[in-house]
C-alpha cells in the first residue's frame, strides 16, 4: 500500500476528515525526529504527518533536524512527500494567501546537517538535483488545485533562506535579482534528503505575507495569520481533490 507523508503545520492534524489511527516514535540514527510520526487516514488515504517545527511551533527552521524527519519517514514506509510551507511572495503573481508548486529552489541556508552521506561511506556519492521537486508529483499536485477551483501558481523559484529572523529588503532585492521567486526557511535541506533516500517529493508552498519591500507596510504577524488560515483551507481543499478516489 502506498504511503502519502505530509510535513507540515499542526494544523492539519486538526481537519476532521484526517481519522487518527495511531502515533509511531521513530527514533534514527541522526537522532528525535521533530514530532511523532502521526498516521491515519485523510479522505480515504493512508497518510503519515509529521510537524517540521515541533507539535507545538518551537523548532526555529536552523535548529529542525531534517535528516531525522526524512530518515523516520523513510523507515516507516513513506513513498512520498508532500511539504506544505508558509513562505513571503515576490512575484507579483504569489500575493498573500496563494498557494504556489515551484519548481525550482535557490539555497542561501548554511550550517544545516544536509547529507546522509558523510561518515563511514565506501565511496562518495552524488545526487541528481537537476530538478529537486518530483515533476510527476508536481503535477499531480496542480491537477489537484486545478480540480479543487483554486488558482495554484505553477512553477517559481523557491529561495531558502536561514531564519528564524525575516530576510531585509535589500536581500529579498538581491534574491530577487539572482532569479528567486518566493523565499522561505525550512526548503533545503529537506528536499535534497528526500532525494538523497529516493522519495518522492514536492513543495506546496503557502504565501503568508509579501516578502520585504515588496508592500507598504511592515510585515505583521496578524496578516501573516489570517493569509494562512485562508492558504491552509485551499490546501485542505487541494489534498481532498488529491486523495479522494
Amino acid at each position: 500500500m502506498t504511503l502519502t507523508a505530509i510535513i507540515g503545520g499542526t494544523g492539519l492534524t486538526r481537519l476532521p476528515e484526517f481519522e487518527i489511527s495511531h502515533r509511531e516514535k521513530m527514533p534514527t540514527q541522526w537522532g528525535e525526529p521533530s514530532s511523532d510520526l502521526i498516521h491515519g487516514k485523510l479522505y480515504g488515504a493512508e497518510i503519515v504527518f509529521i510537524a517540521r517545527h515541533g507539535e507545538k511551533h518551537t523548532i526555529p527552521p536552523h535548529r529542525i533536524n531534517y535528516r531525522a524527519n526524512i530518515k523516520a519517514l523513510k523507515d516507516t514506509g513513506a513513498s512520498t512527500i508532500i511539504a506544505a510551507a508558509a513562505v513571503g511572495g515576490i512575484r507579483p503573481d504569489m500575493g498573500p494567501a496563494k498557494i504556489v508548486v515551484p519548481g525550482q529552489i535557490i539555497d542561501y541556508s548554511h550550517g544545516r546537517a544536509g547529507t546522509f552521506f558523510e561518515d563511514d561511506l565506501d565511496h562518495v556519492t552524488h545526487i541528481d538535483f537537476t530538478h529537486p521537486y518530483t515533476p510527476s508529483l508536481r503535477e499531480k499536485l496542480l491537477d489537484a488545485g486545478f480540480q479543487a477551483g483554486i488558482r495554484v501558481v505553477d512553477g517559481g523559484v523557491y529561495a531558502c533562506t536561514q531564519g528564524p529572523r525575516l530576510e531585509t529588503s535589500a536581500e529579498i532585492v538581491r534574491i530577487e535579482r539572482d532569479g528567486g521567486d518566493l523565499v522561505g526557511m525550512t526548503g533545503m535541506p529537506e528536499a535534497a534528503l528526500a532525494r538523497e533516500l529516493e522519495i518522492d517529493y514536492a513543495c506546496c508552498a503557502i504565501v503568508a505575507n509579501w516578502a520585504a519591500g515588496k508592500s507598504a507596510h511592515a510585515i505583521s504577524m496578524d496578516e501573516i495569520e489570517r493569509n494562512l488560515l485562508k492558504g491552509m483551507a485551499d490546501f485542505a481543499r487541494l489534498l481532498e481533490c488529491l486523495f479522494k478516489p
